[in-house]
């Protein structure tokens, strides 16, 4: 399965969240709903990953977390603020960078609109 029909399928995921649970809620209830419905919807999901950081040939003591992976090729960053800041979308970056990943939809679930809040950002690779 491509990053684009992963992408696809992930999308139908999170409008069943959002349109079941509404806006306001903590990132971690929307972080399990969204785990809950990629798994029933047939996906192969991971979260909460420990990644390490390589630094100048060495593995630092220390790791970043990702939300979620889906089938070991699209990272989903979840959000619930009020407002997207331009940091948020450095950090989905930086992730793509770090694991050489291709593409990542970064998502805010506090919003009246959610098809405005799901933002693909790609790794150019």
């Amino acid at each position: 399965m491509s990053e684009n029909e992963i992408s696809y399928r992930v999308r139908g995921s999170i409008f069943k969240v959002y349109n079941t649970l509404g806006p306001g809620l903590l990132e971690s209830i929307y972080e399990s709903a969204l785990y809950y419905q990629l798994k029933k919807d047939g996906l192969n999901v991971t979260k909460q990953i420990d990644l390490p950081v390589k630094y100048d040939d060495i593995i630092l003591d220390i790791s970043f977390r990702l939300d979620l992976l889906i089938e070991n090729k699209v990272i989903i960053e979840l959000k619930s603020v009020e407002e997207m800041k331009s940091i948020h979308f450095k950090q989905v970056n930086t992730y793509l960078k770090l694991t050489n990943k291709k593409l990542a939809l970064l998502v805010n679930f506090n919003c009246t609109n959610i098809l405005d809040n799901i933002h693909r950002i790609v790794n150019k690779i």
